[in-house]
């Protein structure tokens, strides 16, 4: 049962790692086509909560022990889930999804995708994310505190970026 502990783990770490090279070569994209950066974001307490929030059922599961198969596999879908619709998103957004808010002044509202129906399916996904690792888990508490933490952050960091792309985007 600790090999489906390590299994998770190794499966969110990889997630981890594609995204995180993929936000930076974005992020260096956007940035050499002017892209702006609006202040006040709270990228760098993201940066440190995202991974936290992620990794904190596993170090609760190390302790109390794996979840049962139903629940764990419960999880591995909710998290596998929540994973295509960040991709969906990313796919839609293109070179334009990094973790940073950089908006490029004039560029087009992008409206593919998933964001034909939400305004912000790649928040969302993270919710899902977190909520499937904590149920991978079997961390109820520990995955409450995260999605509600985290997703304060979220919600502020959502308050930025919208206030970046209505001053950026053309009408």
């Amino acid at each position: 049962m600790i090999l489906q502990t390590g299994a998770s783990a190794l499966l969110v770490v990889t997630f981890l790692i594609v995204e995180t090279l993929r936000s930076y070569a974005n992020e260096r994209a956007l940035r050499a086509r002017g892209a702006i950066e609006p202040a006040g974001d709270v990228y760098q307490v993201m940066s440190a909560a995202y991974p936290l929030a992620l990794f904190a059922p596993f170090a609760s599961a190390l302790i109390a022990g794996p979840a049962p198969l139903p629940i764990w596999t419960a999880g591995v879908i909710i998290f596998l889930a929540a994973k295509a619709l960040k991709f969906w998103a990313i796919q839609a957004l293109g070179p334009q999804w990094t973790f940073r808010v950089l908006v490029v002044p004039g560029a087009p509202l992008v409206t593919s995708g998933p964001y034909r129906y939400l305004r912000h399916p790649n928040y969302l996904a993270v919710a899902g994310e977190i909520v499937g690792v904590a149920t991978m888990c079997a961390t109820p508490a520990i995955g409450t505190i995260a999605l509600l933490g985290f997703g304060a952050l979220m919600l502020r960091r959502i308050a930025i970026e919208e206030r970046a792309l209505a001053s950026s985007t053309p009408r």
